[in-house]
């Protein structure tokens, strides 16, 4: 059974601490991938790039959270599709890296690796579902354009600074599969109240 048919479709306010947590403890093994790699100068500036792309997906979060606080119709109207399971798989994930960042380091390649494996992660189909309830396509594409933009950000790392062609084919592929998310994200309908 995939991920996908595990999901159901849930009211935002119950995933929202959950998506904002995630993005927090995404964000924080960024930081600390800038501490372990503070040269060249040019790595150490994507680290702290990715991990403030990530703190933008958190103040977005926090914005949905608002919206839905001050219109709690708009909250319970609005659902998105969530895996339990995908968030234990993640948490987990983000665990074990930490660990691994921690306990003796890791080389560049395999920092990209992580990178990639999270930015693969359901979790940013989440924050755009979540996007959702601030009904505007305009500041939804946005965002997706700025995962587009760390991807290729992430896929140029890896080819510079590795010969890793299976990590860059994966890399090219999530710009790939954003794009598309990019005209899904527009078609998508609004769900629940207008505002």
């Amino acid at each position: 059974m995939t991920g996908r048919q595990r999901a159901r479709r849930v009211p935002v306010r119950e995933v929202l601490g959950t998506a904002l947590e995630l993005e927090r403890r995404v964000m924080e093994l960024y930081v600390t991938l800038v501490q372990s790699f503070q040269r060249p100068e040019e790595v150490r500036n994507f680290w702290f790039s990715m991990a403030r792309h990530e703190a933008g997906h958190c103040g977005a979060l926090m914005l949905v959270e608002a919206i839905v606080k001050t219109d709690p119709e708009r909250g319970s109207g609005a659902k998105v599709l969530f895996d339990q399971g995908v968030v234990t798989r993640l948490r987990a994930l983000l665990t074990a890296y930490l660990h691994e960042i921690r306990d003796g380091g890791v080389s560049l390649e395999r920092a990209l690796e992580m990178a990639v494996d999270l930015e693969a992660s359901e979790l940013e189909d989440l924050v755009v579902d979540l996007l959702g309830v601030v009904r505007s396509a305009r500041w939804r594409d946005r965002a997706v354009q700025m995962m587009i933009h760390d991807m290729g950000d992430l896929s140029y790392m890896v080819e510079r600074y590795t010969k890793n062609e299976d990590l860059l084919a994966r890399a090219d592929a999530l710009i790939e599969q954003r794009r598309g998310g990019l005209g899904k994200a527009a078609a998508k309908p609004a769900r629940g109240r207008r505002s």
